[in-house]
């Protein structure tokens, strides 16, 4: 169903701020409302999540809006089902931001396709009102999405690696002779030992059963182990390509350096270190009350950046690097406790890793 604005509408001058086309993503449909600067529904239509449905979307958005008037697009999952979306209206030069996250609340008024686009264009028009919130930007394409992509398919592989290796823990559990023979290796030893064994004719249905479930689970693990290890020097050279220099940071691996540079995306998107710290939950959280003046873990944001900054962190502890090792001791004797120390040291670390890659990422 599509409502039309009103056609006084478009006799309307432009206004300073930006009409604002909230849009609700799915896999074959996207619905898109049209509210104007003070959060009015002006039009609201559905269209087909197709090349053809985006130029029909943005002809009805240029239509249903006075001459001249500047437009921002909310668009739910840039990075999903909106995606397709997002490239089509970015390659026409507009202004496109990600669509904030529902606020569960919003539900007791109920739940529909419109009402939901409704919501994330009137949520993002505090963003047109605010210029530093860049954090909505959606995360960039190119050498960033193929970052992703490695690291999603990383975490997928190493999912599956871990579950065929808890898989042949199990099968090895009942092999009888062969657990002897085994114990006391290393399951990559153990994994070479099995995936080396020949089929035994007379060994009974059991014992052949299982001779096979361990040799494909051994196959599996080594066939995995290849594609992680060709993985993250595709890592390692694209990180080195988009930010020289990442890499020689204490602490920071292929991984997580991909981790960061996908977060931060581009420069423009994340306008301070401070931003960036409450993007990943590492921004302190104020925790005091009567006489008693503290901060505290921050548990939200977005956690895969939280993991990574943490991890880097903890290999700096375990390295014996100086200055975070000066830090702990310097902290402690201050009366700062484990946790309040490990806070500190993320948000001092996200800082500088910002800065960092502020300064020596290349644009492209």
């Amino acid at each position: 169903m599509t409502i039309l604005a009103d056609p006084a509408l478009r006799q309307r001058g432009p206004s300073s701020r930006a009409w604002v086309i909230g849009v609700d993503t799915h896999t074959d449909t996207h619905a898109a409302t049209l509210i104007d600067e003070v959060g009015a529904v002006v039009a609201q239509t559905e269209l087909p999540a197709t090349p053809a449905g985006y130029a029909r979307l943005q002809a009805w958005a240029e239509a249903s809006t006075p001459t001249g008037q500047r437009m921002l697009w909310a668009v739910e999952g840039t990075r999903s089902h909106g995606h397709g979306l997002t490239r089509h209206l970015k390659t026409a030069g507009q202004r496109v931001v990600e669509a904030p996250k529902p606020d569960t609340r919003r539900r007791r008024r109920g739940k529909s396709d419109p009402l939901d686009a409704t919501h994330a264009a009137q949520s993002a028009l505090a963003i047109d009102r605010h210029p530093t919130a860049r954090h909505a930007d959606p995360r960039a394409d190119g050498p960033r999405e193929a970052l992703r992509i490695l690291l999603v398919t990383r975490r997928h592989d190493t999912d599956i690696r871990t579950a065929t290796i808890n898989l042949f823990k199990s099968l090895l559990l009942g092999a009888g002779e062969l657990r002897e023979q085994l114990r006391g290796l290393s399951t990559t030893r153990q994994v070479a030992a099995v995936g080396n064994l020949p089929d035994d004719p007379t060994a009974d249905l059991e014992t052949q059963v299982r001779l096979q479930a361990l040799r494909r689970a051994a196959a599996t693990i080594h066939d995995l182990n290849q594609v992680i290890t060709a993985n993250e020097k595709q890592l390692r050279t694209l990180v080195k390509q988009a930010c020289p220099g990442l890499l020689d940071l204490p602490g920071v691996g292929p991984v997580t350096a991909a981790t960061l540079l996908t977060v931060w995306s581009h420069h423009g998107r994340i306008h301070s270190e401070a931003a960036f710290a409450a993007l990943g939950g590492i921004s302190p959280l104020p925790a005091s009350s009567g006489r008693v003046t503290r901060h505290r873990l921050n548990r939200g944001g977005d956690r895969v950046l939280n993991a990574a900054v943490h991890t880097i962190v903890t290999a700096r502890r375990r390295m014996g690097h100086t200055p975070t090792s000066d830090y702990i001791t310097r902290r402690t004797t201050e009366g700062l406790n484990p946790k309040e120390i490990l806070r500190c040291l993320k948000r001092y670390t996200i800082r500088n890793l910002y800065r960092f890659i502020q300064t020596n990422a290349i644009t492209t």
